[in-house]
């Protein structure tokens, strides 16, 4: 069973043998967003609000797009 504030992976990318994730952790007075390349973590953002949260992760995922990484199904 899962709780409201479990993290989200919120997607999957890959670009030839090389991985990336974000993750999202809600919570009541923030939201977390991190980065995952190749299993490592390579950022983490606060957010005040899940909206901006998501939206920052939305907007990472765009670069990584136009890079020449591809979701994972």
């Amino acid at each position: 069973m899962s709780n409201q504030t479990d993290p989200t992976v919120l997607w999957r990318m890959s670009r030839g043998r090389d991985t990336a994730h974000a993750t999202i952790i809600p919570g009541p007075d923030r939201s977390t967003i991190t980065w995952f390349f190749n299993g490592i973590m390579d950022r983490v953002e606060n957010y005040d609000s899940v909206y901006i949260a998501m939206a920052r992760a939305e907007d990472i995922k765009g670069v990584l797009l136009r890079d020449g990484w591809t979701e994972q199904v």
